[in-house]
């Protein structure tokens, strides 16, 4: 008989991570490592990093850094958003002012075929299509991305400005242990 976790159905899941406070790449690359720490969440890819322009929020905040990591996972999408919001917690995560700076911001953009309306977790997220910050990295982690009820990740950047997106080559996250 195969163990529970193996029986338990695996879905496809999206997480936009984003930091512009303290030291960004270091807390995003210490999120990767957490996030994956437990069981429940196998690693597939991760995006390239990018520096962004913040969206929202208040004038004069610092340039975002932004990845994308494609994930399996067993977990259903509440657990999934307890671990997410531990791992910001961990890392100093405060939350004073929408869309406000932050240490980190990890964002469950897509869970398997999971539509939600929740306040506390509406998936498909709702404002993923309109954000070039998570389409950008999203489109280079997983080529040929679809958002549930949006469409192809590539179609959707055909609409938005990408110009507040920016390459760091010299920035790269490493597989989590």
């Amino acid at each position: 008989m195969k163990p529970l976790a193996e029986m338990e159905p695996r879905m496809n899941v999206v997480l936009s991570l984003g930091s512009n406070l303290g030291r960004r790449f270091q807390t995003l690359q210490g999120a990767l490592d957490t996030l994956f720490d437990a069981p429940g969440l196998e690693f597939v890819a991760a995006s390239p990093v990018y520096e962004t322009d913040p969206v929202g929020g208040p004038d004069g905040q610092r340039p975002y850094l932004n990845a994308v990591v494609i994930a399996e996972t067993s977990l259903n999408p509440r657990a999934l958003l307890e671990r997410a919001q531990s791992v910001e917690n961990a890392f100093g995560r405060v939350r004073q002012e929408r869309w406000g700076p932050r240490t980190l911001d990890i964002d469950l953009i897509v869970v398997g075929d999971t539509v939600s309306d929740d306040p506390d977790l509406t998936l498909p997220h709702p404002l993923a299509h309109e954000r070039a910050f998570v389409l950008v990295p999203w489109s280079k982690a997983d080529p040929a991305g679809v958002l549930p009820g949006q469409g192809q990740v590539a179609d959707l950047l055909t609409d938005l400005d990408e110009s507040g997106v920016r390459l760091r080559a010299d920035l790269e996250l490493q597989r989590p242990d």
